[in-house]
């Protein structure tokens, strides 16, 4: 499974997430204590927001701890809502094109978890994808192809239902379906989780950081005060959001 980490508040060094808290997303690449693997080493990126409405985006198929410019870059970049994600791959070669976040104008989106009956249903989701969607896939993960779906159902206009409509086009297998995930919009960050049967990839939201801002993350960065999200339920973070 993979770990994923994000913040939205005041601009932040991305170090302050991604590297220096005791239980980094760096240190959850090799060391995940709450997956079924603990080594996530099948590529990372990350998708940061500044004065332009389209993100920025970094992503390279290195184990993140292997890529000696990666604490350089979080150490120098500021934001104020940024995405990160460490792989562990289940569908999709190792290859650029399907390490997370995606992006697609303002929307930045990386996922935890897997389809396991994509294979079956992936050319029908393909095909429901409007031209411009389409066209915009570069990879063959399921969890791009979750965010395009996304997309198409509307994510601009309601993320919750955009949720829905995209679960029941996922639909159900043998294998219970796993999605956890984080995607943002530039001006608020959204966490989700939820399992067809079983139990969601974790997903926790940090309470009130020592700067104010707030932050998501698979496992707990350090031992502030973190609560496990919800089931089925998108929760948000503004970046002024206090409470």
């Amino acid at each position: 499974m993979c770990r994923i980490a994000a913040y939205a508040g005041p601009s932040i060094p991305l170090e302050n997430i991604i590297v220096r808290p005791k239980h980094s997303l760096l240190e959850q690449s090799q060391h995940a204590t709450e997956a079924k693997l603990a080594v996530n080493g099948d590529g990372f990126g990350i998708a940061w927001y500044d004065r332009d409405e389209t993100p920025g985006l970094y992503r390279d198929v290195l184990p993140a701890w292997a890529d000696g410019n990666l604490t350089s870059l979080c150490r120098m970049v500021r934001s104020r809502l940024f995405i990160a994600h460490v792989r562990a791959s289940t569908v999709g070669e190792t290859s650029r094109q399907n390490c997370h976040p995606f992006s697609y104008r303002r929307w930045s989106f990386c996922h935890n978890g897997q389809i396991p009956h994509f294979a079956a249903i992936e050319r029908k989701l393909e095909a429901d994808l409007p031209d411009h969607l389409y066209s915009a896939r570069q990879g063959s993960t399921d969890s791009e192809m979750i965010f395009l779906t996304l997309l198409a159902n509307g994510l601009d206009d309601d993320p919750e239902r955009a949720m829905a409509a995209t679960l029941a086009k996922i639909g159900s297998g043998p294998d219970p379906v796993k999605i956890t995930c984080t995607f943002s919009d530039g001006a608020t960050l959204y966490g989700f989780r939820h399992a067809s049967r079983g139990t969601a990839p974790t997903l926790y939201a940090s309470g009130s950081l020592d700067n104010g801002g707030k932050a998501f993350a698979s496992e707990p960065l350090d031992g502030g005060s973190w609560a496990a999200i919800p089931a089925n339920k998108i929760i948000s973070l503004g970046i002024n959001q206090t409470a």
